[in-house]
């Protein structure tokens, strides 16, 4: 054994401390004899690391064209890839994956927003006459108004509120899951965070939700007429 590099420990794609490295041709005569079509040694991967990301695409050019040569070939008979064409794919996974969640949190938005929408209708059918006694006492069209866009806003905060309690609890528990650790240490947690934008962006959507699936139910109780209100059974 020549020497021991450096521990770098692992992660999810693997683990570099478990890989050995040996002169190409000791593995070529003694591991995989691979040979391609005239006779030479085959290599089916080449690892290159650049000295700046300013020389990457002058670099994968240069590669190119001394393979060409080399393999005398019209059509490459081989693939180049970069870092910046893995952080191009793992970007369009990202984006269709932030995609598809925002799908999802707008459609449940939505259907959070009628059902908030259908609670606040029912209670104005079933308060009708409470609507009726307060514009008879006085209040008018924009106190019943106010009144029941405060309450749907309520409710909507208020589901907001427990919707950030759950995700904070599951966020401490995942913070208790261990993984293993960098550098030839032991397992370690995963770090979560939930941030003070987060919090907010939550009670912030919740109030608008409520406010705009209450504005219908609050208009239609702020147009009742009294007089049919008092006389509602």
């Amino acid at each position: 054994m020549i020497g021991v590099t450096e521990a770098k420990g692992g992660s999810g794609f693997g683990n570099q401390d478990d890989q050995v490295f040996a002169p190409i041709s000791t593995v070529m005569a003694r591991l995989f004899a691979q040979r391609n079509a005239r006779g030479a040694p085959n290599v089916s991967t080449v690892n290159v690391q650049v000295a700046s990301e300013d020389v990457m695409d002058e670099t994968v050019a240069s590669i190119g064209d001394l393979l060409r040569t080399r393999h005398r070939v019209a059509q490459d008979d081989f693939s180049i890839q970069s870092q910046q064409d893995f952080l191009n794919t793992f970007n369009q996974i990202a984006g269709t994956f932030t995609l598809l969640l925002g799908a999802i949190a707008g459609i449940s938005l939505v259907v959070g927003g009628i059902g908030i929408m259908n609670i606040m209708l029912v209670s104005v059918t079933e308060r009708t006459r409470e609507i009726g006694i307060r514009k008879a006492v006085g209040a008018r069209r924009r106190d019943i108004l106010t009144q029941f866009l405060v309450e749907a806003v309520v409710v909507s905060v208020l589901g907001g509120a427990i919707g950030i309690a759950i995700g904070s609890g599951l966020a401490a528990g995942i913070s208790h899951i261990q993984v293993p650790g960098n550098g030839g240490g032991g397992p370690s947690n995963l770090q979560t965070q939930v941030g003070l934008d987060s919090v907010l962006l939550a009670f912030c959507v919740s109030a608008a939700v409520g406010l705009f699936f209450g504005i219908y139910p609050a208009t239609r109780a702020s147009r009742l007429n009294p007089i049919e209100a008092l006389r509602y059974e």
